[in-house]
């Protein structure tokens, strides 16, 4: 047994406050804290209680009791033997009391300061409680309406409805969450959905204010209320392929022309990997910082970067808007002078002003699911529009053979095929709304990587066979090579009204973006700021005209200008960058990262230039080639 005789509180400590069992000899050279010293010899005391503790409280044993139970474990029964211990009140009155008196008191001492120090230092420490789901989901395409009609179902005892995905009618919301931002419009809401979100407005700035602790849940909302994703990797393939095909494979094969065979095919499916790289970086960058494009700049670089990146989604959208005016326009002018037997020629600006009789009123629309007919009757005039363009593609080539083409690289403006190229495969805005409708959105990146391998075929499908056939003659606009007829004009008709209502749906990202920066109020209850928005939206489509009637000259030129300023930022700078940032821990991910930031920044300067360049030098370009000039002309 340990000696423990010695007089504790003259034992000395070195100047750590370690204590040295000096008696012991300093050859055994152990130091040991004193608490530990404590814990050790309080292990053969007897246990005190905080009745009978002579020099502090304590949450140990009495003495008397240890005695009974001592006396217990012997064999003796007091009432037996008709003598009853006496209090103790003493440590004394212990067997050698006199002798460990010290050690009690050293012991008790060590206790009390450890238990003061706790006081003083210790906090309280639960589990942290799971992350409410409900937080994100608020930002989901109409996370507002969706969380009331849950909380309504759960009141009334019922299962809450799935949502997002279930009918195409529902993909129209991710327009709604473009970029992952929260575009909904009050005036878009019911009274009673937009009360509960000002009500939630009113709980989270009252929570800012009272100062609630990390604990506390940003959205106080049931975890079982809360709504899920429901679409499944085959829904998840048709957004993906609504979100992509659309204008953009129209203006490929004059793409090929203006780069080349060779070249063109190489560097489109090089932009799809690297666009597919980004957008995977973009959702990996998402899942550690959850939430919107924006915001996750803004998070990890501050308010300027969060600005930029809705500059960049804003002017991206408003360039397409202008691009595919433009092909209206074309498509209508070429569509005129058929069915006029070449008597009636309608300049392009005419036919882009007139377009905004018909976008100012789609623009007045504030609840994007109303535009649902216009963008289903859109996708199947698409659908119509590229089967027959494979049909009269390959007719021609069986009549006519291959046309004039450049094999390799056209020299003199093959920059221009990148930012057409970019510009093609731009969808990153849907990226982040498409993964958070997903049931299992750990498996969107492979069903993306299958999708974009799919959409990329069709793309080069088409820019390939269609140069292929129409060689040097090539159009802009690839459906004004097909000959006159009713037929033609039949698919010429449908997909300019196909694309003509779709550009509400392009447009409408970009208005909410503005909007939401320039009005604080709702105008549900104020009819002014409720005109000062309808005068907003219509100077933005007055501008988006004014815009197109100057790129209708060069309708190539204008796309690429697009692709090169506003889609290129969007897809090869800002995913790498955050990525880098908030992401990338391995040289390797560094590495990818950096390149990719450095390829876009080359990509962007040296195409927009040379864009520049070639539009100034040309003048006012080329018309496109009419129906109406006799062969040779």
């Amino acid at each position: 047994m340990v000696n423990l005789n010695a007089d504790l509180d003259r034992v000395p400590t070195n100047h750590s406050g370690l204590f040295r069992p000096t008696q012991y000899g300093d050859n055994l050279g152990v130091d040991l804290p004193e608490d530990q010293v404590a814990r050790a010899v309080r292990r053969h005391l007897i246990d005190t209680s905080p009745a009978s503790s002579l020099y502090g409280s304590s949450p140990r044993q009495s003495i008397a009791g240890s005695i009974k139970q001592a006396a217990a474990d012997d064999g003796s029964d007091d009432n037996q033997s008709g003598y009853s211990n006496p209090p103790i009140t003493s440590v004394h009155q212990l067997p050698g009391g006199s002798i460990t008196h010290d050690i009690y008191k050293w012991s008790e001492a060590q206790e009390n300061e450890q238990a003061s120090r706790n006081k003083r230092s210790k906090s309280l420490s639960f589990d942290r409680p799971p992350a409410d789901p409900g937080f994100a989901n608020l930002k989901d395409p109409g996370g507002f309406r969706r969380h009331f009609i849950s909380k309504k179902a759960a009141q009334q005892g019922k299962r809450p409805p799935h949502w997002m995905t279930n009918t195409f009618v529902d993909f129209l919301a991710l327009y709604g969450h473009f970029g992952g931002e929260d575009l909904s419009d009050d005036e878009d809401e019911e009274e009673d959905m937009a009360a509960e979100r000002r009500r939630r407005r009113r709980d989270s700035r009252r929570h800012t204010l009272t100062g609630d602790d990390e604990l506390s849940p940003l959205i106080r909302q049931a975890q079982e209320n809360a709504p899920e994703g429901t679409a499944t990797p085959s829904k998840a393939v048709f957004l993906l392929l609504k979100s992509f095909i659309g204008t953009g494979v129209m203006f490929l094969p004059k793409a090929f022309s203006n780069g080349g065979l060779f070249f063109s095919t190489v560097v489109l499916s090089v932009i799809a990997i690297v666009s597919l790289y980004s957008f995977l970086l973009l959702v990996e960058t998402r899942n550690k910082v959850p939430v919107s494009f924006g915001d996750i700049g803004g998070l990890l670089f501050g308010p300027g970067m969060r600005m930029a990146v809705l500059m960049a989604i804003t002017v991206s959208q408003i360039g397409f808007v202008c691009a595919y005016m433009v092909f209206v326009a074309q498509s209508l002018q070429a569509l005129v002078e058929s069915v006029s037997n070449c008597k009636t020629d309608i300049p392009l600006a005419y036919l882009i002003l007139g377009q905004i009789a018909v976008f100012v009123p789609l623009a007045m629309i504030r609840k994007i699911q109303k535009l649902s007919v216009f963008a289903l009757v859109a996708d199947v005039f698409i659908l119509l529009g590229l089967v027959y363009l494979y049909y009269y593609d390959f007719l021609t080539l069986a009549l006519h053979g291959v046309g004039n083409i450049e094999w390799m690289v056209n020299t003199s403006s093959f920059p221009l095929f990148i930012g057409t190229a970019v510009f093609t495969f731009e969808g990153v805005g849907l990226v982040i709304p498409i993964t958070e409708s997903m049931k299992e959105p750990n498996r969107f990146p492979k069903v993306l990587s299958y999708t974009m391998i799919f959409i990329t075929l069709l793309f080069l499908s088409v820019g390939f066979i269609s140069y292929l056939a129409f060689g040097e003659e090539v159009q802009t606009v690839i459906l004004l090579n097909l000959p006159p007829g009713p037929a033609v004009n039949t698919i010429q008709a449908l997909y300019a009204v196909a694309i003509c209502l779709s550009i509400p749906l392009q447009l409408f990202p970009a208005i909410r973006i503005v909007e939401t920066g320039l009005f604080t109020r709702s105008g549900k209850h104020d009819q002014i700021v409720k005109w000062q928005k309808n005068g907003f939206r219509f100077l933005t489509v007055l501008v988006c005209a004014v815009v197109a009637i100057a790129g209708s000259a060069d309708l190539d030129k204008f796309v690429s200008l697009v692709g090169s300023v506003c889609c290129v930022p969007l897809c090869f700078f800002f995913p790498p960058l955050f990525h880098l940032k908030g992401v990338a821990r391995s040289w390797t991910q560094k590495t990818i990262d950096i390149t990719i930031i450095v390829f876009g920044l080359i990509a962007m300067v040296y195409t927009t230039f040379i864009t520049v360049s070639l539009w100034s030098a040309e003048g006012e370009g080329a018309a496109p080639i009419s129906r109406c000039t006799p062969p040779g002309h």
